[in-house]
């Protein structure tokens, strides 16, 4: 499968800039989610790069080849990406069996393909079956009905299952091997039956000798030590065969007579994958196909996804606002907000290191708490602060830092920011940003919230910073050199999820074991972790990591 590259791609609506300078690559066999709140541009990027949005400017490759250019003209249309697309609803055709329904795209394609034998691949298929009479034997046996009569149906559908067989080829292999009982004597005719259809083949390869041709392993004709192409639709055979592979893949090929009304829904959205694969698409894009499922269902499918991306080696980039399903699902996570980038990086980077407090705060659950800080960097290089309401902590930095250096260069990239928004003003063409982007409001939850929408805003300094804490480095223990109130538990069996007062500010933390808490009870705590993170107030921006200790 071939990488893809985002260069420079924007989307705008009139002033408003859905997807704003998008740079980014997409590796070969990568399993990417296209993260964010409603709204952010995740879909719109998305379907930028299956070509059903074109973008206002930009650069899109798929592989080593170009499919939108702004400044070259060029912009490939969707059904020349050969990609497939996975909707939110599954869009099945409820007049159509699952078996149309998956067919139906192949029955449309028609480009240059190798000149393929379709009875000569039938005829091997058919020989390679019949040398496992053992196993044919057992097919046999399971596909039986309740008074002891084969099952035609159930025999042709574990032949298929079981051996690289289309419809056409299973149900001709059973109907000459009928009527046969006992090990020796199905054995005897499995050998029969290989001898002849070797024969045949035998015969089919020699009548392309007599022309000067042959036929390779994947029996494509030959000429000339090349293979012979034509411009065509694909056969039955080959459109049976493939449906027969997708259906293997995604568990759905006792199904195939049944309409779309019949199935549940998870069993509707496997058909929907398996028409999506079947045109063996070169990346696979989906666009939050869980969200119409059960909680517990959904769950089982993310299984079935993480299968399916290893089983079919494909690329897959896959949108959802469910930080759950990111985590769980992506090799790589691209986290989007207001139509810009934010943090393209692993699932536990972005958890362990977010670049900034709005990816802090979305990636998580519970999510970050938020702690306000005032303070400044000593001689050793820990930080002595000042946190909630007036107690002492010192953040020690996991690595040195120098504050000083780190504000310059904050200072120097905001200015080099400024700079070339000024450059792309200049161009007559530029369109100003209508939906701004601001430094994200993160959360500070409080016991009694504070109206403060008519204050002025804070002046600023370098000395503002915000300490972040996930709710797992809150560990409750007498040696604790905090004491709060327990205001809210929740319970789950495995875990709590609980809110202790410190003063004004709630806290959330996450308590493992099956241990109850009473609301009210005062309990001494600490944050415990070395992966305590800072950042900057003003910047928004991520610092370090490190711990932190209240004196």
């Amino acid at each position: 499968m071939p990488a893809i590259t985002l260069n420079h791609i924007t989307k705008r609506y009139g002033s408003f800039y859905a997807v704003e300078d998008l740079s980014m690559k997409i590796e070969d066999n990568a399993f990417i989610t296209l993260l964010g709140p409603s709204g952010c541009g995740k879909t719109t990027t998305l379907r930028m790069i299956a070509g059903l949005e074109t973008p206002s400017s930009g650069k899109i490759t798929i592989g080593d080849r170009v499919v939108f250019d702004s400044e070259a003209g060029i912009n490939v249309p969707p059904n020349k990406r050969r990609v497939g697309f996975l909707f939110q609803n599954y869009a099945l055709w409820p007049n159509m069996t699952v078996y149309q329904n998956i067919s139906f795209g192949l029955t449309n394609v028609k480009r240059e393909m190798p000149v393929l034998d379709d009875e000569a691949k039938k005829l091997a298929a058919q020989i390679e079956a019949l040398k496992h009479p053992r196993d044919i034997q057992d097919i046999l046996e399971e596909a039986k009905t309740k008074d002891g009569k084969p099952d035609s149906g159930k025999i042709c559908l574990k032949l298929i299952d079981t051996f690289t067989l289309s419809m056409f080829g299973a149900k001709e292999l059973y109907a000459g091997l009928q009527g046969q009982t006992g090990a020796d004597a199905l054995k005897a005719a499995c050998e029969k039956k290989c001898a002849e259809l070797e024969g045949k083949l035998q015969s089919v390869r020699d009548g392309y000798k007599a022309k000067g041709q042959d036929l390779n392993e994947n029996f494509e004709v030959m000429s000339g030590g090349k293979v012979q192409t034509s411009v065509r639709k694909l056969t039955k055979e080959q459109i049976d065969l493939a449906v027969r592979r997708v259906s293997r893949i995604v568990k759905i090929g006792m199904f195939m007579d049944r309409y779309p009304a019949e199935l549940s829904g998870g069993q509707q959205q496997r058909v929907a994958i398996a028409r999506t694969l079947a045109p063996e698409p070169q990346v696979l894009f989906m666009d939050e196909p869980l969200s119409n499922l059960d909680a517990k269902l959904r769950l089982e499918m993310r299984y079935e996804l993480q299968r399916l991306h290893l089983e079919t080696g494909s690329t897959f980039v896959y949108v959802t606002h469910d930080q759950m399903e990111a985590m769980t699902l992506a090799t790589r996570i691209c986290l989007i907000n207001n139509g810009v980038l934010q943090q393209y990086d692993a699932p536990l980077d972005v958890y362990h290191k977010p670049n900034n407090l709005f990816v802090a705060d979305f990636v998580g659950n519970p999510s970050m708490n938020f702690i306000n800080a005032k303070g400044a960097q000593r001689a050793d290089g820990d930080l002595v602060l000042e946190i909630l309401d007036g107690k002492k902590a010192v953040f020690h930095p996991n690595e040195k830092i120098d504050m000083n250096q780190w504000f310059a260069e904050r200072d120097a990239s905001i200015k080099a920011a400024a700079e070339e928004l000024e450059r792309k003003k200049a161009d007559r063409r530029y369109v100003e940003k209508g939906n701004k982007d601001e430094v994200f409001r993160y959360p500070v939850s409080l016991v009694e919230e504070k109206d403060d929408s008519l204050a002025e805003q804070p002046v600023l300094t370098n000395e503002d910073l915000v300490i972040g804490v996930r709710p797992e480095y809150l560990k409750l223990s007498a040696a604790g050199e905090l004491t709060g109130e327990m205001y809210g538990v929740m319970p789950t069996g495995m875990e709590s999820t609980i809110k202790i007062a410190v003063g004004n500010y709630l806290l959330t933390g996450v308590i493992f074991g099956s241990e109850l808490y009473q609301i009210g009870q005062k309990h001494a705590f600490s944050m415990d972790g070395d992966n305590i993170l800072l950042f900057d107030r003003k910047s928004g921006r991520y610092i370090a990591a490190g711990t932190i200790r209240v004196e």
